[in-house]
């Protein structure tokens, strides 16, 4: 067997999700969550595997009432299946610090899963569940050097099995101490042909079936929907192509364009945002005309390419972020921002770094508490505030689409998408299937709000926030540079 076959043979032990991928956000598969259980407070953090089925790894801080143990359990979001669930594990408190809890969990399908929580402590038990998408994204050739060593421990392997078939045919029947004779020794080296033969078309067989394993897998990892963006006078269609698949053969849930939940009111929140200087954003909530197919009249946009971020939810729960790009002319006629819509033109990265304090255009002021430094794969809880023209915090303040606050994560090079809520990173449309309607609503309780997140890699990155005050949405913008 060669030593492509010894690579492709052995993929499917080593199928590994790397290259960041539209499901969900965009290169951006944690989860973080703040969600509460009765009177107990958790940060969650999850971690969906890289490979179906695998292990979801699992992070919980813990306040408000006292806690005693942390039970968890993965069970489908929908389906029958989400009516029989396992038996719970128990996640083991950290030495150093009682507050916080560490877990894994099997996730034996792609789709939509969720993890329920079984909290005790001294308000009694009490239950919540945070929703995970959970899929491969890619998959991972084997290492070179892992490669020849199985290569060569096969074929040592097999001329050793040859040698002990010879040595049976010339010497088993032979008294101790006595020669092989010619004929004997004819008979071994014949064996042995036929062993290494035989071993040989079996290695082969067994390369032809690990190789059919691997384009299976390699069949069911995920593959966003395709979507087209066009403009036509000030009029932006959004065309998305569904993925349907057999369920007798594949893996992965079929992603229709026909099965759209909404989310906090839109079936749609597109973000469009110019590059590469990302001195230009909006939030937009174009309607869904027919199957895939989102509409809107665009508000005025300065000209100049955009990059399109679209997340969108399907019925089982499962999230998606679509991805496209369009152009704006200078010419465009426009329109006016739709109730829900927001837009920003802060300053181009080219410019310099946005620092913790960004001045909104009607003389507000929004502030980052901005850590002095930031981690990468490190879950924050982001803090920022709304003050009014006099520096005194801002009044009034509304739900801005049943939210404290929206925000968007977006790294520099456009590998990284995040639209986050107070709650957290999961869809609200996933959380009311998981806990219940309004599960995932906050309301502003003051003109401060925080958003649970954590960066996936290291480098720079810019960061929207949404936040309103009477019939005004702001949108502040802050850069970051993440270790």
């Amino acid at each position: 067997m060669t030593f492509q076959h010894w690579r492709v043979g052995w993929l499917a032990v080593v199928l590994i999700a790397l290259t960041p991928s539209a499901w969900a956000h965009l290169g951006s598969k944690d989860v973080f969550e703040t969600v509460d259980a009765g009177p107990y407070k958790l940060f969650v953090t999850i971690r969906p595997p890289n490979v179906i089925p695998g292990v979801a790894t699992i992070e919980v801080r813990v306040s408000g009432a006292a806690v005693t143990g942390l039970q968890i359990t993965p069970i489908p979001l929908t389906g029958e299946a989400s009516k029989h669930p396992p038996s719970a594990d128990q996640m083991k408190v950290s030495a150093q610090d009682p507050n916080f809890y560490r877990g894994g969990v099997w996730m034996m399908q792609s789709g939509s899963w969720q993890v329920r929580f079984g909290v005790d402590g001294v308000a009694g038990h009490q239950t919540a569940s945070v929703p995970v998408p959970a899929i491969a994204l890619s998959t991972l050739k084997m290492e070179r050097g892992m490669g020849w060593g199985l290569a060569a421990l096969g074929v040592f392997l097999v001329v050793s099995m040859a040698g002990t078939v010879a040595a049976a045919v010339r010497e088993a029947r032979l008294a101790p101490g006595v020669a092989a004779d010619a004929g004997r020794r004819q008979r071994g080296w014949a064996a042995m042909a036929a062993a290494l033969l035989v071993m040989g078309l079996m290695v082969w067989g067994g390369a032809k079936w690990w190789n059919v394993e691997a384009a299976t897998y390699a069949g069911n990892v995920y593959q966003p929907m395709k979507t087209v963006a066009s403009l036509n006078g000030d009029v932006l269609d959004l065309t998305v192509q569904g993925i349907m698949r057999d369920p007798k053969v594949s893996r992965v849930p079929s992603q229709s364009n026909r099965d759209f939940l909404a989310d906090h009111g839109h079936l749609i929140h597109l973000y469009a945002i110019r590059e590469p200087e990302m001195d230009a954003v909006f939030h937009l909530h174009p309607e869904l005309v027919g199957a895939g197919d989102f509409r809107m009249s665009l508000p005025a946009m300065p000209a100049g390419e955009y990059t399109l971020y679209g997340d969108i939810v399907h019925a089982n729960g499962f999230p998606e972020t679509l991805v496209a790009k369009v152009n704006v002319p200078a010419d465009k006629p426009a329109q006016a921002l739709g109730p829900d819509d927001a837009e920003a033109l802060p300053t181009p990265l080219s410019k310099g770094e946005l620092g913790a304090s960004y001045r909104l255009p009607d003389g507000y002021t929004m502030i980052w508490d901005k850590p002095a430094t930031i981690t990468a794969t490190t879950p924050y809880l982001f803090h920022f505030r709304l003050v009014g023209t006099g520096g005194q915090p801002a009044g009034d303040m509304r739900p801005y689409m049943g939210m404290a606050g929206h925000a968007a994560f977006v790294k520099t090079d456009g590998t990284v998408f995040a639209h986050t809520h107070p709650e957290g990173s999961a869809a609200m449309a996933a959380l009311d299937m998981a806990n219940g309607p309004m599960a995932g609503m906050s309301t502003p309780t003051g003109p401060e709000v925080e958003f649970p997140y954590g960066f996936p890699t290291s480098g720079a990155y810019r960061i929207f926030i949404q936040m309103k005050h009477g019939k005004t949405i702001e949108t502040g913008a802050f850069d970051a540079q993440v270790r």
